[in-house]
């Protein structure tokens, strides 16, 4: 928020009518509110992609361990067989 103020006083500084200067900090403090991250949001965001992650790695791990399970005993059936 400091910033802000700083941006407002540089441009009173050179003469940038107040209304407007007050309109373009207004602006970007609505900007910042809505599209910047913090280092929280992308801390929360890095752990929801971890947990995502470790849950897509777990299913697939699971699925090719009873593929190959599958396979070993579609191979023995046929050892048998044959």
């Amino acid at each position: 928020m400091e910033g802000l103020y700083s941006l407002y006083d540089a441009l009173i500084s050179i003469n940038v009518p107040s209304d407007r200067a007050r309109a373009v900090v207004t602006a970007m403090e609505r900007d910042m509110d809505t599209t910047l991250a913090t280092k929280a949001d992308l801390k929360h965001l890095e752990e929801r992609f971890r947990l995502e992650i470790t849950t897509q790695v777990q299913s697939l791990t699971t699925r090719m361990g009873s593929m190959i399970a599958a396979a070993v005993a579609i191979l023995a059936a046929l050892i048998k067989l044959g």
